[in-house]
């Protein structure tokens, strides 16, 4: 059997997945039934200033029959009693004394504000807090959320008051609505905090209603920028998180990161966990499936670890880390070519199109014999002209069939180098026509 157990900066947990402070984790209610179920910890619903909600709070994206590719929503904080969330905190830590419960908070940006909430909530016994940084809508327009994560010297002032009062780990939440998302990191570093977790949402308007005009979602028949979650926006989160874990500065404190955007499956979780991740947390899924989703994902990376030889978590947190290059140092000399399985082929010719309108038109379509399926079929086949292929992979992204196309790796003797080696050896590529010569040297396909 494997380990799933972490240490979070402190925080104890039976699991790595965790709920995000988001509607599934506003009541004690909710958060005790998920971890019947088997959450390991949660992040309560931000509590802090008093708020207003609206009707309707909720846009989604759907995609060819997929609800909820993408989720925006447009609901604030907690607007229950602090009183309420207090009481259920603690009877919440006193029935689940092993899951980790984390306070989210968020004040105007006061020190004063920020001190007394933190110490009231301490009180309740939860694990630690998380500092709301990150939201883009409704609470950034009061002077809070992302207005603060987005300014380095904010994160880093308010981080330093909660540090002074604080007695349990602090996690600053990261806005991703910021040009580099590594200087507010480094700000909650220099604040002396006990962690980080990111992304929030982004900032996003979900669409328009053609026949009504109408913004989506559509308040009284007004609409505006909200916070955008679901599936879509995973590549987002993990490129930030890797921009995080792979920065040297930020590294060097050593403190964890808690990753969320789009988590659905355990591959999803697994693949925050390899770009640095110690603990996962989910929302929109939870919004979409329910809380049993967990039973999937704590039996999918337990036999996933088992398969890889893990036996706890941290044997894989950040493995996949060093693979994060820059484009000037990746390898010219690399080569693939698309080669077409015509036993799987169906004759979509979706391969054919895609290459000859938004590629490199290196793809013929055929009636040639190609095997003895086509024997029997007079409609011509898709076959890749390899001298030409330029390895863009696009073909097989589009192709319906899996497997059905494979990008092979050749070699054409090209040399090994990255553009960045290429140009302090050859400073004079730099220059088109000596960036020709080198071409035809290298025997490299023009399109």
């Amino acid at each position: 059997m494997v380990d799933l157990s972490i240490d979070f900066a402190g925080i104890k947990s039976p699991n790595p997945f965790w709920l995000a402070s988001a509607p599934p984790t506003n009541s004690g209610y909710q958060i005790q039934k998920a971890f019947d179920q088997g959450w390991g910890g949660a992040v309560w619903k931000t509590v802090g200033a008093p708020v207003l909600n609206v009707c309707n709070r909720y846009g989604t994206m759907d995609y060819k029959g997929s609800k909820i590719i993408g989720l925006n929503n447009v609901e604030l904080i907690s607007d229950r009693p602090i009183e309420i969330n207090l009481r259920e905190m603690r009877e919440t830590k006193r029935l689940f004394p092993n899951n980790a419960v984390i306070a989210s908070v968020m004040v105007e940006s006061k020190k004063e504000a920020w001190q007394e909430i933190i110490k009231q909530i301490q009180d309740t016994g939860v694990d630690g807090f998380e500092l709301n940084f990150g939201c883009p809508h409704g609470m950034s327009e009061r002077g809070m959320g992302s207005a603060m994560g987005q300014v380095p010297e904010y994160t880093c002032m308010v981080t330093d008051w909660v540090m002074d009062v604080a007695e349990i780990p602090v996690i600053v939440k990261l806005t991703p609505n910021v040009t580099d998302i590594v200087h507010p990191a480094r700000a909650a570093v220099k604040g002396r905090a006990s962690a980080v977790s990111l992304i929030n949402t982004i900032n996003s308007i979900m669409g328009v209603d053609v026949d009504t005009f109408e913004i989506q979602p559509n308040v009284g028949g007004k609409g505006g920028h909200g916070g955008y979650a679901g599936p879509a926006v995973k590549p987002i989160a993990l490129h930030l998180l890797s921009a995080i874990g792979a920065d040297k500065e930020f590294a060097q404190a050593g403190i964890p990161i808690s990753g969320m955007g789009g988590i659905e499956t355990w591959r999803d979780a697994v693949q925050f966990m390899l770009l640095g991740s110690t603990s996962v947390q989910v929302c929109t899924a939870v919004m979409h499936w329910g809380f049993r989703i967990v039973e999937d994902m704590i039996e999918g990376m337990s036999n996933w670890m088992q398969d890889k030889g893990f036996e706890r978590c941290s044997d894989f947190i950040g493995k996949s880390l060093p693979r994060i290059s820059n484009f000037g140092d990746f390898d010219l000399g690399f080569q693939s070519v698309a080669r077409i399985d015509h036993d799987k082929c169906i004759q979509c010719n979706l391969c054919y199109i895609a290459c000859n309108d938004a590629a490199h038109q290196c793809i013929d379509l055929t009636s040639m014999q190609l095997s003895e399926k086509t024997l029997q079929n007079g409609r011509p086949w898709p076959v890749v002209r390899e001298a030409d292929c330029v390895g863009c992979d696009l073909c097989s992204r589009v192709c319906p069939v899996d497997d059905c196309i494979e990008m092979v790796e050749i070699d054409t003797g090209r040399p090994h180098i990255s553009w960045n080696q290429l140009v302090a050896q050859k400073p004079e590529v730099l220059e088109w026509d000596k960036m020709e010569e080198y071409r035809k040297q290298a025997n490299i396909v023009i399109h």
